[in-house]
């Protein structure tokens, strides 16, 4: 519970700060760009060299991208019913299939489950929801960003992706998997990569506004009972659905999966989907508010899959 403290109090500063003038109105945006080009990457590095695969592991790795799929296709059908317009559109389908499996993710497993939970909680966040937001994410925030010509093609679609800073730092720690940093890089990477969740949650704390734009209420009330609520049950109805046996032998497997199936919206996805203005305070509302309903769900979900221990 240390970590959702830690969160609140980052957003609560950040709220605070809206209050003094001597932050200009750009500091949301600022830190958010901070983010993308130095602590994110920091991130990446630190963390895709230790990246490992098990052919006993592979449910966890697969089932983050089948709900990002069924997301997409939700958010789509969404924006179709309520005619939502692009930015919300787009900050959805980058904000909305991914959970906060990390930061949170990796504590709450530990706090719920103990260790044996972790190598579960990893594999989900690095093979899943990690990966998903350095290529998935990248792809739909350069497509769907204001900046972006509506007729952009995918040349230059696929050049914003190559230069983006994440995607860089991914394919270098690919090519350095199994290289031992030097001590002063990796205490470098270290000091930056922790950086990140302060300075995101600061931010959100002062971009967030309770006052939504006009029709953002409903799609912002579909997204929270969506991303806490209804995905979490898809995750156990397809672990029941592709893989029945062995989950009846391992249970902590499907806890642990629909756990972080459960988390709320991850905080670098809406750095990502701000720093590309897609509806920046619906983006900043949706994480932090994502984050408040967690502190109820996840508990709730942690009594609900007791039972199939």
């Amino acid at each position: 519970m240390e970590n959702f403290a830690l969160v609140l109090v980052y957003l609560l500063i950040g709220a605070l700060l809206q209050r003094v003038r001597s932050f200009p109105a750009e500091t949301g945006l600022v830190l958010n760009q901070y983010v993308l080009y130095v602590a994110l990457p920091a991130l990446v590095l630190q963390k895709m060299p230790l990246l490992e695969f098990s052919s006993q592991l592979w449910i966890p790795a697969v089932l983050p991208w089948l709900l990002l799929a069924i997301t997409a296709g939700v958010v789509l059908l969404a924006a179709r019913l309520w005619h939502l317009d692009r930015p919300v559109t787009g900050a959805l389908l980058v904000v909305l299939p991914l959970g906060n499996t990390s930061f949170l993710g990796y504590p709450m497993v530990e706090a719920f489950y103990g260790d044996a939970g972790l190598p579960f909680a990893i594999i989900y966040d690095q093979a899943g929801s990690f990966l998903a937001l350095v290529t998935y994410a990248a792809i739909l925030a350069a497509r769907f960003s204001p900046a972006a010509e509506p007729r952009t093609g995918g040349l230059q679609i696929l050049r914003r992706i190559l230069l983006f800073p994440a995607f860089l730092a991914m394919l270098l720690g690919l090519a350095l998997k199994g290289v031992s940093y030097p001590p002063f890089m990796q205490l470098l990477l270290d000091s930056l990569a922790s950086t990140l969740v302060p300075v995101v949650m600061i931010a959100v704390g002062f971009q967030l506004r309770l006052k939504l734009d006009i029709g953002q209420t409903a799609p912002m009330v579909m997204a929270l009972g969506f991303k806490l609520l209804l995905m979490p049950a898809l995750a156990l109805g397809l672990l029941w659905l592709v893989q029945p046996q062995p989950l009846l032998i391992e249970p902590l497997l499907t806890q642990v999966v629909v756990m972080q199936a459960a988390m709320p919206p991850m905080i670098t996805a809406g750095a990502l989907a701000i720093g590309a203005a897609l509806a920046p305070r619906f983006v900043a509302a949706l994480v932090g508010l994502g984050l408040l309903g967690s502190f109820v769900t996840l508990p709730l979900w942690y009594w609900l899959l007791g039972g199939i221990a």
